[in-house]
């Protein structure tokens, strides 16, 4: 039995929601690293941190087609739970970002959102996961119809782009790591363009 043939044995034995706590875990051990260890801007930390584990799992939500068609390795049942919990940190990425550096401080607010590049990018990400957010159930694909559905979830190639630029941005040098973040996203969408066109 080759690897993806293993793979996918245990794959349809195992269900997608243990993947829900498994994928919490690691923003849960950074809130806790961050109590224990403050160091000079514990806030920074803790909103870059989660904004980090948002992208890595849009990353990774756009791996699973191309390791179905190029690996035979089929993740699918998964992308859900991938997709939900990378919003799930977007959503505490943000509220970390309103609540603990901000204080909701209107003024400085309502300037981020409308003077800082980076900030306008991040926010724009954020508005096109929330429909595909709402939209991520069964209920959801007969009301829209799997046509429809699908073009709306179209809209998670962007916004890792834009999740990408806003980390590029947000690093204000050409830092490797953003970089290459934003590579691999540009990479997985490429990937998508024939068959989109097709």
């Amino acid at each position: 039995m080759s690897v993806s043939q293993s793979v996918n044995a245990a794959a349809r034995k195992l269900p997608a929601w243990p993947l829900y706590p498994i994928l919490l875990f690691p923003g849960l051990w950074l809130f806790w690293t961050v109590l224990q260890n403050p160091g000079p801007n514990p806030v920074e930390s803790l909103e870059h941190g989660l904004g980090e584990y948002a992208l890595k799992l849009l990353v990774l939500g756009l791996l699973v087609t191309p390791l179905r068609d190029l690996g035979g390795v089929n993740l699918i049942k998964y992308r859900r739970a991938i997709g939900l919990m990378a919003f799930f940190y977007v959503c505490a990425h943000l509220l970390v970002y309103l609540v603990l550096d901000n204080q909701f401080w209107w003024d400085a607010l309502i300037k981020d959102i409308t003077k800082r590049p980076y900030i306008i990018v991040g926010v724009l990400a954020f508005l096109i996961l929330i429909p595909l957010a709402v939209t991520s159930n069964n209920l959801s694909i007969r009301k829209l119809g799997p046509k429809r559905w699908r073009q709306i979830h179209y809209g998670a190639y962007l916004a890792v782009i834009l999740g990408a630029a806003h980390f590029v941005m947000l690093k204000k040098t050409w830092q490797t790591e953003p970089l290459v973040y934003l590579a691999i996203a540009l990479i997985l969408v490429a990937y998508r363009i024939p068959k989109l066109i097709r």
